[in-house]
């Protein structure tokens, strides 16, 4: 179990919980989603947030990666 405060968490196999600290102004938004229903509770929201996050950098970072290695090919080619 994790205790925060007076809360108590039952620790989930293969999750791990983090503490953020967060603006005001942001907090209120998440709040306003979780009001609305978009999301169940202010942890699906982030989970969400993290994971489209995480896609659509993951997919650049790739194509970085690949650009570098065609330079370094091409580089390696021309003997420069």
């Amino acid at each position: 179990m994790i205790y925060y405060g007076r809360r108590v968490y039952e620790e989930v196999k293969g999750m791990k919980t983090i503490n953020v600290p967060l603006p005001d102004k942001l907090v209120a938004e998440v709040e306003n989603y979780v009001k609305s229903g978009w999301f169940t509770d202010e942890a699906e929201l982030m989970r969400t947030a993290l994971q489209e996050f995480i896609r659509h950098n993951r997919l650049k970072l790739m194509e970085q990666f690949m650009k570098e290695d065609i330079e370094w090919a091409l580089k390696a080619k021309t003997g420069k």
